[in-house]
């Protein structure tokens, strides 16, 4: 049966991608959400009503099915409407869950890395001739710029996200996990409820599911064995030399491998696709060069460990030359409650500038963070020239008027709107 599906927060990552592979079995999908963007506009040109009126004015009377982000509050006027309609309402995952049930289901989690792995782990099987259906939280050149594919096999990859136990709506047939680090600290209340909530995921595996992680990661083997399936360790498979720079892309494309090798794939297939990945969208996408040699580098990096890989793996991919870091915090609440660790974490950087912090989520923010004190702190934990930029127009000022030298490399780094400033800066 085809259904009329609205979609509130549509514009994000995840939603998008559930979204374009509804139409394309099919069902008519309307959506919203705060601001237009690239991924709403491809939406709209696979047929997707869009608007960002996000009163409740958009959905049609006879949906049959509304499903929001996590980003959408329960008291939103959406929300408040489908309600008022009687419509059937579901969070993204649950949707996710629901679309993915009578696959065989590769999901991938964990606290940093997931979307990398999931686009090595989607190409792999691509070029395998698998032909799986895909959602991950980037976007790919290998499906066409786009965050989504639908394959003819039963193979479904899922990029499975811990936030308010979201990922427990997947039912999943193998795991791969790269980290249990710790983050999302406004839904878990300690590192070990956090850890419990993968231990509980992956006790959703049938019984013959497989865990694929790091055994020489000592959270992953823990939350690993306490879910009492079988534990493949990826790091007994050698490093695969990728395009794409540093230790934890190495890390991540172990993860791929193990993957292969438990599904029997063909190993010189394997390795000649790990190493042509080059990476994805806003994972140290290179946006390219501007005047006096400086290039442009935009991430998504917002977790100190994340920060850290990242500008460890610029210094390897551009040594001797001067490493510039915008990087914008992602919710005053994630900067306190892992403050030491970000001060502390932009040691590779050269120049670092803070030009304010984004918040995805008002109703979590309890407490807000000083910027100056933020900055003081990071020049003097870090070692590295720190700076407050004050909004994203003013940093861009700096960068151009007193910040940048020739041959420098631009990092602007973070989960929130910092990504236009990477577009601004090429011009």
């Amino acid at each position: 049966m085809f259904m009329k599906i609205f979609c509130s927060g549509i514009g994000g990552i995840g939603l998008s991608a559930y979204a374009a592979q509804q139409v394309h079995r099919g069902h008519t999908v309307f959506g919203s959400d705060r601001s237009e963007s690239a991924l709403t506009q491809d939406l709209q040109s696979q047929g997707i009503s869009f608007s960002t009126k996000q009163d409740g004015s958009a959905i049609p009377a006879d949906c049959d099915l509304f499903v929001f982000s996590e980003a959408i509050p329960e008291d939103g006027p959406e929300r408040m409407r489908a309600k008022n309609l009687g419509i059937r309402s579901i969070s993204y995952f649950e949707a996710l869950g629901e679309l993915s049930k009578d696959s065989f289901v590769i999901a991938v989690c964990g606290t940093h890395g997931k979307s990398s792995t999931t686009a090595m782990v989607a190409k792999v099987l691509i070029d395998a001739g698998k032909d799986p259906t895909v959602v991950v939280g980037t976007k790919m050149r290998e499906l066409n710029g786009r965050n989504w594919r639908v394959g003819a096999s039963d193979i479904f990859v899922v990029e499975a996200c811990e936030y308010r136990r979201s990922f427990h709506y997947i039912s999943p047939d193998i795991v791969l996990m790269t980290n249990v680090d710790g983050d999302h600290f406004d839904a878990f209340s300690s590192i070990t409820e956090y850890q419990q909530a993968f231990v509980d995921f992956l006790k959703q595996l049938p019984a013959d599911g497989v865990v694929i992680t790091h055994g020489k990661d000592a959270d992953c083997l823990k939350v690993a064995d306490a879910s009492g399936h079988k534990v493949l360790d990826a790091d007994t498979f050698p490093s695969v030399a990728l395009a794409a720079p540093g230790e934890h892309m190495r890390q991540n494309a172990k993860l791929a491998s193990a993957l292969a090798d438990h599904l029997h794939l063909d190993h010189t297939v394997v390795t000649e696709s790990l190493q042509s990945f080059s990476g994805t969208w806003r994972r140290m996408e290179v946006k390219g060069r501007i005047k006096n040699s400086i290039t442009v580098i935009d991430d998504y990096a917002h977790h100190p460990v994340e920060i850290r890989a990242t500008l460890a793996a610029m210094n390897e991919a551009y040594p001797n030359r001067r490493i510039v870091c915008v990087f914008q915090p992602h919710t005053h609440d994630r900067t306190i409650k892992l403050y030491d660790a970000f001060v502390s974490c932009f040691t590779d950087a050269d120049v670092v500038i803070v030009p304010n912090i984004y918040v995805a989520r008002s109703d979590i923010e309890t407490s807000t963070v000083d910027i100056d004190t933020f900055v003081s702190d990071i020049t003097e934990k870090s070692h590295v020239q720190c700076m407050n930029g004050y909004d994203l127009l003013t940093t861009e000022k700096m960068l151009h008027e007193t910040t940048l030298q020739p041959g420098d490399v631009l990092i602007t780094m973070g989960a929130g709107d910092i990504t236009g400033l990477s577009e601004r800066m090429m011009g």
